[in-house]
C-alpha cells in the first residue's frame, strides 16, 4: 500500500505535535487526503503539488483537533472534495463525557469547535475512493470522535497510537475507558505498520499497542497507590505520580491523571469527596 501513499509534513512542532501533523496523501490517479492538518499556506500548497492535476476524491479527518482538521474546508473549496469524519467535534461523547461538559468542565485542548463534515462515516464501514479501499475503525479515547483508517493491514493510526509518544487523554473530549478499549480493539486485528498523525511509523503495532496498554495500567495503579495513602486532588496524584516531568508539561499530565480518575470512579474504585469542580475535588479510594 505504501507505493500509493505519500506523507507530507506541516511545519508545527510542538510538545503534543512532535515535529509536526502528518498528513497522508493516498491513491493513484484520484487521491485521498488524510488529516490536511493545520491551516498553513506553505502546507497548503505542499499538499496541491503532491495532488498535482489529479482528482481529490475525499478528504478524511481523524478526528476535530485544529492540528489535523482546520485546514480542511480551505482544502475543500479548492478541490471539491468532501469533508469524511465520524462527526462533528462532539461526536461520539458519551453521556458521562456529556455530563462533566454540562458541568462546566473544560479541557477540549485543540478543540476544532466549527468542524463539520460533509459525509458522516461510521464504525466498520468500507470507503471505495477511486483505486483506495478504506476501512473507518472508530477509535474514540483521545477524543470521542477519533477513527482510525485501515488500508489492508497497514493502519492510519491518527493520535490513538504513536511512536514517539502516548496520547493525551483530556476529558470531556477524551475518555480513559474509551481509549483502552480502543486499544484492545485495535489489538485483537493483526497489522503489519501503523502510521500515526505525528511522528515516524510504528513498525510492531502488536508490540507498540501491548506498552501502551501496560502503561496505562501502570498509571492507574500508581494512582491507587496513591490514593491509599489518603485523598488527593488530580493535581497533587499528578505531583506525586509524574514527580520527574518538566514543569511546562504538568496540566497535560493533570488531564492524564483526571481521565484516570474519572474513569476508577465510574468502575467503582475511587469516590470524589465533597462538591465543587471536578478537576479541583479531592478523590479517595471506595
Amino acid at each position: 500500500m505504501e507505493q500509493t501513499l505519500s506523507t507530507l509534513r506541516a511545519d508545527n512542532p510542538g510538545p503534543f505535535t512532535g515535529l509536526g501533523t502528518n498528513t497522508y496523501v493516498v491513491g493513484q490517479g484520484a487521491k485521498t487526503i488524510v488529516d490536511p492538518g493545520p491551516d498553513m499556506p506553505a502546507h497548503l500548497a505542499a499538499i496541491l503539488g503532491e495532488v498535482g492535476s489529479d482528482r481529490v476524491e475525499a478528504i478524511l479527518v481523524t478526528h476535530a483537533h485544529s492540528d489535523h482538521s482546520a485546514l480542511a474546508p480551505r482544502l475543500a473549496r479548492l478541490t471539491g472534495a468532501p469533508i469524511l469524519a465520524f462527526g462533528d467535534a462532539r461526536a461520539g461523547m458519551t453521556a458521562q463525557m456529556q455530563a462533566l461538559e454540562a458541568e462546566g468542565m473544560g479541557g477540549g485542548e485543540g478543540r476544532d469547535a466549527g468542524f463539520a463534515p460533509d459525509v458522516v462515516v461510521q464504525d466498520g464501514q468500507i470507503l471505495t475512493l477511486g483505486s483506495v479501499r478504506i476501512e473507518v475503525i472508530h477509535t474514540p479515547g483521545h477524543m470521542s470522535n477519533h477513527i482510525c483508517l485501515a488500508l489492508g493491514d497497514t493502519l492510519l493510526s491518527g493520535d490513538h497510537v504513536m511512536a514517539w509518544s502516548t496520547s493525551l487523554v483530556s476529558p470531556p473530549d477524551g475518555d480513559m475507558g474509551a481509549y483502552m478499549a480502543s486499544l484492545h480493539k485495535l489489538a485483537a486485528r493483526t497489522w503489519r505498520r501503523f502510521l500515526p498523525g505525528h511522528g515516524e511509523a510504528v513498525e510492531d503495532p502488536a508490540a507498540r499497542l501491548e506498552a501502551l496498554i501496560a502503561h496505562r495500567v501502570g498509571r492507574e495503579a500508581s494512582v491507587l497507590a496513591a490514593l491509599a495513602q489518603g485523598p488527593a486532588t488530580a493535581s497533587a496524584l499528578t505531583k506525586t505520580i509524574y514527580s520527574d516531568l518538566a514543569p511546562t508539561l504538568h496540566g497535560a499530565a493533570m488531564r492524564n491523571v483526571l481521565a484516570h480518575l474519572i474513569d476508577l470512579q465510574s468502575r467503582g474504585k475511587v469516590a470524589r469527596t465533597g462538591t465543587g469542580p471536578l478537576s479541583a475535588a479531592a478523590f479517595q479510594l471506595a
